[in-house]
Parts: C-alpha cells; structure tokens; sequence
C-alpha cells in the first residue's frame, strides 16, 4: 500500500463521509421497509442485499487504501538517453513515466492516471482501478436492490392501509422511504454513467486524459496544415488483453506501472512524444497578456470583478490566479470572462514568493489585454528565457 499511514486521513473528507453516510441512511432504511415474513426467498434476498453492500464497502476501502500508484519522486529512466521523450515535474523534481500525469490535489505523479475522484478522495490509476470499477458495480447494485425494496414495500403499505390510519400511522418512516428510494434511484442513475465511461476506456485500454490526448492528436491532423501520418494509440492490444491489463493481476503487476506492452510499430514514448508535441504547439499558440488590473484569485469574485465573471465562471477545477498590475501572463486557453494561462515575469516581488501564490490558472479576462503583437521577437525571446530562470529558481528554492 502506498504510505498506509496517510491513507486513512483520506477518508477525513466530505466525499468519503458523504459516500459512507448515505450508505448507511439508505441501507438502514432499507432494512427497516424489509419484508417481515420468514419465507427462504425473502431470506435469500436479505443475504444477496448484505453480500453486495458488503462487496461495495470492500472495494470502496481498497480503492482509498491500495492508492492509484504513485511515481517515485526524482524518479528518472534506466536510459538516460530516453530522457528527451519525457516531460519534466517540477513539483516532483522528476521525470514523468509513460502514462502518468501529475494531480494536483494528491501533488505526486500518479501512474496511469485517469481522474481523482472525489468521493474516494483519491485519484483512480494504475493500482486501483480494477477496485474502483468494482465498487462502481456492486453500489450499483445495492442501489438499485434497495431502491425496489423501497418501492414495493412502500407501495405495498400506502395501498393496504387507509388514509386516517395512515395520517395518525407511520408519517416519518413513509417520508424516509421515500428520501432514501430517490437518494438510491439518482445513485444507481449516476453509477451506471460512470460504469459505463469506465469501461469504455477500459476496452480501449485509454484513461481518461489519454483519450483526450488522442481525440487532439486526430484534430492536429485534420488540419491542412499539418502534413502527418495517422496517429496510432500505441496500448491498445484488442479487448481481451485490454481488459487484463485492469482486472488480471499478472499482467497489471507485470508493468509495474511504468513499462507497458504496445502495439506494433509504436514504441514505449509514442504517446508521450505527441503529448510533447500537442504542448509545443499550444506554447506556440499561446498569447501575452499584461494585467492591467489587479485579480484577488477568488473562485467567485464578484465584488471586485462584477457580476458576470461570477456567472460565468470555467466549468473546470482548475485553481485562480493571483495577478497584480503590469505583470506578464501567457494564455493558452479564453472564455468569455476568464482567461487561463501562467504567470511568466512578475512586476512585484522576487521568484521565490510564488511558493505562496499559484502561478497557473484561470483569472477574469478584464484584468488584462492582449499585448502579443506589440512585443518584438527579441522582446518575447527574453520573456522565454525569464520564465526559464524563474522556474530555475523555484526548483533551487
């Protein structure tokens, strides 16, 4: 298990507590609407109820405590000459492996990382996926077992008893049944969509950020200007091995999380070259913006940048950034109202007080203009070549 110690302070958060609590609440109402009869069929149905929930709470406490993988930090190839087909972390002061990606919340690079899912308060990845999608499954089923109980017991009482007794009778027991059969019917809803996403990309032998990886490197070559061969998704080995790669144990130990078997003609860095190449032309893309008005980096900042900022705000959890007059901003992404993009020269205070201020994110697009063609080639060169220092000095520090 991957620091087992830390791993139980996750279940500290409001996904985990809320994902337990309700849990709980529908289970025990449930059983409290349980058919009151002795037969072996309601007997056998009782156990099947108990075996899935118990199933579903197995695989929720795994998926917390076994943990996506994380990458050893500093961690570097075994040849150093594949070191130029790998992006840098500066948070991890590391390389990053084929297929991991660093989270932010977790702030460790995970290895095959899908998404961090907030009820598990943990990211999904290479060793609990296979947990995560179990627990997926059988809280689908317990939902989905509660929710008939619910609906046929409560049926069942609200025809058999008449309205005066049932006005003076079981007012409060009527109303959780009826809380808990909508709480359990919108989580079986949520958990088939999520089911069914999950092993979409499972047979494909995707993640999550893979497939939106690959869906850019095909637009990259739908555009006439890029004159490239078809991009092949070097990991997918038809669905049979795809599935092994998640649920054999063999074959998922076998990697390590870090070495995978690819397709033929594609090599261990297919993938993490066209992610290189995808960021080199998004930098190249990219426009300089001065602030030309201070953002406090608020999530909902609606004093200070007026009402629709506040509406509109990115459908996204990527943080907010604090910027302050003249500084330098290269923006890669533009809504209506925000702006996303990295602080790359900063008009107040030294390199080393970013270690207090986040220097990637969204900010309102009122704050700043668009500044790119009044910059010479010379000028933008020496910004290059500042934003390298200030990340030199932010690893040193």
């Amino acid at each position: 298990m991957d620091e087992e110690a830390n791993e139980l302070k996750r279940f500290l958060h409001w996904g985990p507590i809320l994902t337990i609590g309700n849990t709980l609440i529908i289970g025990l109402t449930t059983l409290s609407w349980w058919p009151k009869d002795f037969s072996f069929t309601t007997q056998a149905h009782l156990g099947m109820f108990m075996l899935v929930n118990v199933l579903a709470a197995y695989n929720f406490v795994m998926a917390i405590m076994v943990g996506p993988g994380f990458l050893p930090k500093q961690w570097r190839p075994q040849n150093s000459r594949d070191s130029k087909y790998l992006q840098y972390c500066r948070k991890c002061d590391g390389l990053k492996a084929p297929r991991s990606h660093h989270c932010r919340r977790c702030n460790r690079c995970v290895k095959k990382m899908d998404h961090h899912c907030p009820w598990i308060n943990h990211c999904v990845g290479w060793s609990n996926q296979a947990y995560f999608v179990y627990f997926v499954f059988f809280y689908m089923l317990s939902n989905l077992h509660a929710a008939v109980v619910l609906a046929l017991s409560g049926s069942s009482y609200f025809i058999e008893h008449s309205i005066r007794r049932r006005r003076s009778g079981n007012i409060f027991g009527l109303s959780m049944c009826l809380i808990c059969f909508s709480l359990a019917l919108g989580m079986v809803l949520c958990m088939v969509k999520l089911l069914v996403v999950q092993l979409r990309i499972i047979l494909g032998n995707k993640t999550s950020i893979e497939q939106w990886i690959v869906e850019k490197a095909n637009n990259r070559r739908c555009c006439k200007q890029h004159k490239l061969e078809p991009f092949v998704y070097p990991y997918n080995l038809g669905w049979y091995f795809n599935l092994g790669q998640v649920f054999n144990i063999e074959s998922q130990t076998r990697s390590q999380g870090i070495e995978w078997p690819v397709r033929k003609g594609c090599d261990q860095y297919t993938l993490t070259k066209e992610q290189m190449a995808q960021k080199k032309e998004k930098l190249e893309r990219s426009r300089i913006y001065r602030c030309i008005r201070r953002s406090t980096g608020y999530w909902f900042p609606i004093f200070s940048q007026g009402l629709m900022a506040t509406v509109c705000v990115p459908c996204a959890d990527d943080p907010r950034i604090c910027v302050e007059l003249n500084d330098l901003i290269r923006v890669t992404r533009i809504q209506d109202y925000w702006l996303f993009g990295e602080l790359v020269r900063f008009e107040r205070g030294e390199p080393h007080d970013m270690h207090r201020r986040c220097t990637r994110g969204w900010f309102p697009s009122r704050c700043a203009i668009d500044v790119t063609e009044q910059m010479d080639a010379k000028e933008l060169s020496e910004l290059k070549n500042s934003q390298s220092k200030i990340k030199q000095k932010l690893n040193q520090d």
